[in-house]
Parts: structure tokens; C-alpha cells; sequence
């Protein structure tokens, strides 16, 4: 008798999980995030405006949030 979960079990072994971002990567990828959202951050501040909300400040501040993570991934503090 199979049950539907160790199936799934058995499907997931043939095909492991492969990174987007590997871990070699990760410490390059979070440091260009994380100078970008300092840099929109910047500028955002500089001109803050309804209009710059959406093309500087909404992308700031998603750069800044997986900057921060791939960067305490990158140097071993796991989330």
C-alpha cells in the first residue's frame, strides 16, 4: 500500500532542487542589490515626489529587502 505523500517523496529524489542564485554567487548578487537600493534610495530622497514613489522608491526598497537576505545568506547566517 503506497500513500500519495511518499510518492511525492519519491518523485522529489529524481529531481533536486537547483538554485536560482547558487551559493558561490551570492554574496556578489546581494552586494549589487544592496548598492542599488542605496543609490535609488538615494536619489528618492533627494526628489521625493508621488511620481517617484514607483520608479524609485518601490524598487529601493525590494533591492534593499533581497540584498539584505542574499547577503546574510552569503556569509552564513541562515534565515
Amino acid at each position: 500500500m503506497s500513500s500519495p505523500l511518499l510518492d511525492v517523496w519519491d518523485a522529489a529524489s529524481n529531481s533536486p532542487y537547483q538554485p536560482t542564485v547558487g551559493k558561490g554567487s551570492q554574496f556578489t548578487v546581494g552586494f549589487l542589490l544592496l548598492v542599488t537600493a542605496f543609490l535609488l534610495g538615494g536619489v528618492f530622497g533627494l526628489n521625493r515626489s508621488f511620481i517617484n514613489l514607483p520608479i524609485l522608491g518601490i524598487p529601493a526598497s525590494l533591492a534593499f529587502g533581497f540584498g539584505a537576505v542574499y547577503m546574510i545568506c552569503a556569509v552564513g547566517v541562515y534565515v
